[in-house]
């Protein structure tokens, strides 16, 4: 947990609840769908099918990308193990604002660190806030066939440092997630529409 350094800040309470937000939308409420992968596992391609599926809806949705995010807000950040858990930790915040505005937020990142989504999960529950963790699962090996951005590539040449999976970098895989999708063995449609179900199933949408 970070520690609080500003002092003599406090809450302000706004008088437009989050179900008004929601309302004005004309959803249910908001969520955050977490991504959690390998690189080159596929978090990026499935949260950009669900955003387009829910546009087509009608149901406001926002999404959060690891490379994007880091281009921005967290473009001070490394891949240390100290940087990472600040990465997630900032975006566990930001995701919690998109909810609180009664929007979908669809968060993919790496998020190597049990810990570090545990902690983004509680952050959502201490706020009565919905947190899906969905594990994108994909062997290493398919992983590196795939290797869109050829950062494995680069990583087993000794070019990139600290890459998740390979070495001392490891990935700890969520253990019981909401959501555990194959995309190895999984068609795209199969598993947007797997998130789909969760959520009407959740009353989310």
């Amino acid at each position: 947990m970070a520690e609080q350094k500003a002092t003599n800040v406090h809450w302000h309470e706004g008088e437009i609840t989050r179900e008004q937000r929601s309302e004005l939308l004309g959803q249910n409420r908001g969520a955050t769908l977490w991504f959690t992968g390998l690189s080159g596992s596929g978090k990026s391609t499935i949260a950009v099918a669900v955003e387009k599926e829910l546009h087509r809806r009608g149901v406001h949705s926002y999404r959060l990308d690891g490379d994007n995010v880091r281009l921005g807000i967290n473009k001070d950040l490394g891949f240390s193990a100290k940087d990472r858990t600040e990465n997630i930790r900032r975006i566990g915040e930001v995701s919690k604002l998109f909810v609180d505005s009664g929007t979908i937020v669809l968060s993919s990142f790496i998020s190597p660190f049990a810990a570090d989504r545990g902690l983004v999960r509680a952050l959502h529950e201490s706020s009565d806030m919905d947190f899906f963790e969905i594990y994108v699962d994909c062997s290493l090996d398919e992983a590196e066939k795939r290797d869109p951005k050829g950062l494995y590539q680069k990583a087993r040449a000794g070019l990139i440092k600290n890459f998740t999976g390979l070495g001392d970098s490891p990935y700890e895989a969520p253990v019981t997630p909401d959501i555990h999708l194959r995309t190895d063995q999984q068609t795209l449609e199969k598993e947007v529409q797997i998130i789909l179900d969760l959520l009407h199933d959740r009353g989310i949408i």
